[in-house]
């Protein structure tokens, strides 16, 4: 089977690996709320971006638990996100000064997947913005990045507050707030069954939110969204509450924790990018292919950062692009981020992110080639240790994405 040829070649993507199998505390990184559950439960605890996680579980491989989310659903602790409220009138101009998204337009009860962004255009961060109310966002961004992100949103709040604004902002600690994924095609079944009174996951569609009462705990905030590609929510529940809605979730033994491990080629398979490696300060949304996250109406009003550079790519094109690409062949070694991506004899890119991909059942990768290499269907090379193999640009999602979206009207 596939899996055979995966288990010898699957190791812990770059952004894990050289990390080593954390037996201590010593240089292990913060402990979430359910640090001690995951211990308890057989998590092989990494340090990841400063936060003491699981990378996968004693009871299945990084393949089976990839294929148990993509099949069924699992459980992923993802507290290590920095989350973030942003309170008064002025809450959505506010953040709108420091990123691409039309807040001010986004519909109450909705989100949307955004960039902050330097005066160069390129990315400083990506984040997912909830508008709760006119005068309420729900913001969660990335680990890594926590101390620049609080950085430039308070920045922004303090430079609205200067000139007379009403904005204020919260982040909330892992010790304070929790954030549970839990991902796959039986989760809203599952989660239906957590939940009371009138609540119904029905009208929920991809991006939006509300905050209900679930497994009997009150105050819990259910987006629908995820990393995975599966239909799914992210629960942001309180820290003294995580280990139970976890446990009920588990409770009727059809759902399981899942670690980093899967939660790496999950992402990769649905092409979303891993920021630092796929996406950085130096790549623009245009070169990275996310140029829909800068909104029509932003595009008009131009008042975010880097502006002029973007809008000026968007007009007149960019050298580099970013691709999906599939390795040929048979059985190819993995191209991992830093391999060089040939053309003719020529380097015209670099990987960025690539694994086996167990759905697929081939090598798969991301990456930037050169502009007039993008289309699908162009072969190219990748140097794996000193060898060249063939590879091709492909369309993403490598698997189909499954969003429960609103129907179309």
């Amino acid at each position: 089977s596939h899996c055979a040829m995966f288990r010898l070649s699957y190791r812990l993507p770059a952004a894990l690996g050289g990390l080593r199998h954390a037996s201590s505390a010593a240089g292990e990184g913060q402990r979430t709320a359910l640090y001690d559950f995951h211990v308890q439960k057989g998590g092989k605890i990494v340090n990841f971006g400063g936060y003491a996680l699981p990378v996968q579980y004693s009871d299945q491989s990084i393949i089976a638990s990839h294929l148990h989310t993509r099949q069924v659903g699992s459980i992923f602790d993802v507290s290590h996100m920095l989350q973030s409220r942003i309170f008064g009138k002025d809450a959505a101009a506010c953040l709108e000064s420091v990123c691409t998204a039309d807040i001010l337009g986004t519909p109450e009860g909705s989100g949307s997947l955004t960039v902050f962004t330097n005066e160069a255009g390129g990315i400083l961060d990506d984040l997912i913005v909830n508008k709760v109310s006119e005068k309420e966002l729900y913001v969660v961004s990335n680990a890594a990045m926590k101390e620049q992100d609080m950085g430039i949103m308070k920045t922004a709040v303090d430079n609205f507050k200067s000139q007379g604004k009403d904005v204020s902002i919260e982040f909330l600690t892992p010790a304070d707030q929790s954030l549970v994924a839990v991902q796959g095609p039986q989760v809203a079944k599952e989660l239906s069954k957590l939940l009371t009174g009138k609540a119904s996951l029905d009208q929920l569609y991809f991006m939006s939110s509300f905050v209900t009462t679930l497994a009997g705990i009150p105050n819990v905030r259910i987006t629908r969204c995820g990393y995975t590609g599966e239909d799914g929510v992210e629960i942001s529940v309180a820290s003294s509450q995580a280990q139970k809605l976890t446990e009920s979730l588990l409770e009727s033994g059809v759902l399981k924790l899942a670690g980093l491990g899967a939660r790496d080629s999950l992402r990769l398979e649905a092409g979303l990018c891993l920021y630092g490696s796929d996406i950085d300060s130096k790549t623009t949304p245009v070169e990275a292919a996310l140029a829909w996250l800068v909104t029509k109406r932003r595009r008009t009003t131009r008042d975010f950062p880097g502006a002029d550079v973007i809008l000026g790519q968007l007009k007149e094109g960019v050298s580099r692009r970013r691709v999906g690409l599939q390795m040929l062949g048979t059985k190819p070694p993995p191209a991992r981020s830093g391999v060089a991506i040939f053309s003719q004899g020529q380097q015209v890119g670099q990987v960025t992110s690539g694994c086996p991909s167990p759905s697929a059942g081939r090598n798969i990768a991301m990456g930037y080639v050169a502009e007039n290499l993008k289309a699908p269907g162009t072969k190219v090379e990748f140097k794996v240790r000193d060898k060249l193999y063939e590879a091709e640009v492909t369309k993403m999602p490598f698997v189909k994405a499954n969003y429960y979206n609103r129907p179309k009207k």
